[in-house]
């Protein structure tokens, strides 16, 4: 065996390990997924007796509950179980909640209270698994390739999104009286596979190093690290990046911030809002409505109920697809421009759905019907390759770590407020203006451009440990990037032995892995 053969199954162990963090997301995609097959299904329609507004409630009150979550829930599971054992906790819950949904009886008032009551605590699961995974994929990863493993946690969010598609289309063919009745129950169960596998499997992976030494298990910090970089940095290195990590956490100890300097100090809420802002627009975008309304989308588009399941599978596989082109140049393009240039394909798709139906009104012209299709599949694409992994990706890595799981909560749950909005604006918007509510969701896809492009500075190729470079003061903005006052890491404090060698090492840290 060869030194380079050993290091690249190495590397490939760490995509590994990140592509199996990402079923946690995969359970909470499929959740998202299934449930627009389920919304449309007789069977439901009958237990729950839910109209249009009801259905939006079902689908608004799932954000309600990551909301809750994110504020109060996910940052203090993070950071007291840890990433590994918060995303475990959060599985337990998206499953309870799910179980609830899945065996809602009784009439038809009580049956939809405990669709509503398991949509609000699978929410509260969701919330805690969609912040430790990233934040866990985030810690683990190399500082050059930080991107792609991150963007893998949207990867199995898609992939999910997809299965509940394909689910839900296959349900349809269960068509006797059986099927007709309890087909839906079944959608939602076959969401504990994935999970199953979940619980089961992450017990066996190593603590993020990085909770690992705000939490004074220092040895088990630098073996975790040691195993996670194996392949992509030498010992020397690796004991360089530990020594940087205790820095940092050391500095922000006796720097007397507190998760509240989130919103009061200067550096660390030019981090805050910035990353909330972008989790709000990667929902106001309409993606939301796009994920849960799919079907009935198509169908307004002159497709037949299964038709329309159909071509919902065949437009999130296609995400998955564009996902993976994301996590190959997220990395070497940075965020901000696959940021901005998934808007403006938003933009063009969104203005093309909105005026062919106002030309072509009650599916006249099959061709502008077919052209609109083939635009939701463009849309998808602009969305897979920009706001749908990267919000995540930036707020994941600009937070100091002891405030990386509060800041990403508190970020998402703006993410959430957007969902809710337009969950409950889609369904009502397009009875009332029809295509024209597809101008509203281009124009927010529009204004998001010049705001991304001047206000958000580029992360990629850097440590955790250096965004206070790009956040230490206001100048960042004018694209001053000389001498920043820096906030958390005043080093002339602290000593450290053989201080020049360490440097000498991180300075080369981060190389390409070794390629067979």
């Amino acid at each position: 065996m060869t030194k380079t053969g050993f290091l690249s199954r190495a590397a490939r162990r760490l995509h590994l390990f990140c592509l199996f963090l990402a079923l946690g997301s995969f359970v909470w995609g499929y959740n998202v997924g299934v449930l627009a097959s389920v919304l449309v299904h007789p069977g439901f329609r009958e237990t729950t007796n839910t109209e249009a507004s009801k259905r939006g409630l079902i689908t608004a009150i799932y954000y309600l509950g990551t909301f809750v979550s994110y504020v109060f829930v996910a940052h203090p599971a993070a950071d007291r179980l840890g990433r590994r054992d918060a995303a475990l906790v959060g599985m337990a819950v998206t499953c309870l909640g799910q179980a609830m949904q899945a065996g809602a009886v009784g009439s038809p008032s009580e049956a939809l209270t405990m669709v509503v009551l398991g949509r609000i605590i699978a929410g509260m699961g969701t919330g805690i698994i969609s912040t430790s995974v990233p934040l866990y994929q985030s810690e683990i990863a190399p500082p050059r390739q930080r991107g792609r493993f991150v963007v893998m946690n949207h990867i199995g969010f898609v992939a999910g999104l997809a299965s509940g598609f394909w689910v839900g289309w296959a349900i349809t063919f269960w068509n006797n009286a059986r099927g007709l009745q309890v087909g839906w129950r079944y959608s939602l169960s076959f969401s504990f596979i994935p999970a199953f596998l979940f619980v089961a499997g992450l017990p066996f992976m190593h603590e993020s190093p990085r909770w690992l030494v705000e939490h004074g298990q220092i040895e088990e910090a630098y073996n975790t690290l040691s195993f996670y970089r194996e392949g992509y940095y030498n010992t020397d290195q690796v004991h360089a990046e530990l020594i940087d990590i205790e820095r940092s956490v050391a500095v922000f100890r006796v720097s007397g911030l507190t998760w509240t300097s989130l919103f009061t100090d200067k550096s660390l809420w030019a981090r805050m809002w910035r990353s909330a802002l972008l989790q709000f627009m990667a929902q106001m975008c309409g993606a939301t409505a796009m994920k849960y309304y799919l079907p009935a989308l198509f169908k307004a588009l002159g497709l037949s109920h299964r038709v329309s399941l159909l071509a919902g599978g065949i437009e999130s596989t296609l995400k998955i697809a564009c996902n993976v082109v994301e996590m190959l140049i997220i990395d070497r393009v940075g965020r901000r421009l696959t940021l901005v240039i998934g808007a403006v394909i938003m933009v063009f798709a969104l203005l093309i759905n909105g005026i062919l139906p106002q030309i072509y009104p009650h599916n006249v012209n099959r061709a502008a019907d077919y052209t609109c299709v083939v635009f939701v599949f463009i849309y998808s694409l602009g969305y897979s390759m920009g706001f749908g992994p990267a919000s995540w990706v930036y707020g994941s890595e600009i937070f100091p770590t002891a405030l990386r799981a509060r800041g990403l909560s508190f970020a998402a749950s703006c993410g959430a407020i957007g969902s809710i909005i337009v969950a409950q604006v889609w369904p009502i918007g397009i009875a009332a203006l029809g295509s024209k509510i597809y101008f509203f969701f281009m124009a927010i896809n529009l204004v998001s451009v010049p705001v991304i492009y001047l206000f958000y500075p580029e992360t990629k190729g850097r440590r955790l440990e250096d965004m206070d470079a790009l956040f230490g003061d206001g100048r960042v903005e004018r694209g001053d990037h000389g001498e920043t006052e820096n906030l958390l890491t005043d080093r002339s404090s602290f000593e450290y032995r053989d201080e020049d060698s360490e440097r000498d090492s991180l300075a080369q840290l981060d190389p390409e892995p070794v390629r067979d």
